[in-house]
């Protein structure tokens, strides 16, 4: 199973907005959102919350692609988050997640018995390549048990 369909199985909320997986590595996700006229805002773009969806759900994909050899010993969960919306979305919107620490670094800090923190960055673009959002969120790895 793929991460974007483990994540779709998962998260009903990356299958309600129909978010399409096209790139999941440990080096970089990227997710898009399809125009859809019920996720639209007062002037006919996507929804921030839909664009905010987008966002946190690649970088969970990237989480997930970086740190999936330790989900038998931690869960990664959001801690926080911020957007800034940039320029108008309007139609289709790619998000592109990377890693914010090198994630050897992270697995030698839950290794030392810590619970690591790291950002992840997000650029939310239109179809014309236009930054219309960049987003943080940072994660932890909190160990089990």
């Amino acid at each position: 199973m793929s991460i974007g369909e483990m994540l779709a199985a998962t998260v009903p909320m990356a299958r309600t907005l129909n978010l399409q997986f096209q790139e999941t590595t440990a080096e970089r996700a990227v997710l898009s959102l399809p125009d859809q006229g019920e996720y639209h805002n007062h002037v006919g773009g996507p929804h921030a919350g839909a664009m905010f969806t987008l966002g946190e759900s690649a970088s969970g994909a990237i989480v997930l692609a970086a740190f999936g050899d330790q989900l038998s010993r931690a869960v990664p969960l959001a801690v926080r988050a911020e957007i800034a919306y940039k320029k108008l979305a309007m139609g289709a919107v790619t998000a592109t997640a990377t890693l914010g620490r090198p994630a050897a670094e992270v697995v030698a800090e839950l290794d030392a018995g810590q619970r690591p923190e790291f950002p992840v960055s997000i650029e939310i673009r239109r179809a014309d390549g236009a930054v219309t959002g960049e987003m943080t969120v940072v994660w932890t790895l909190r160990p089990n048990g």
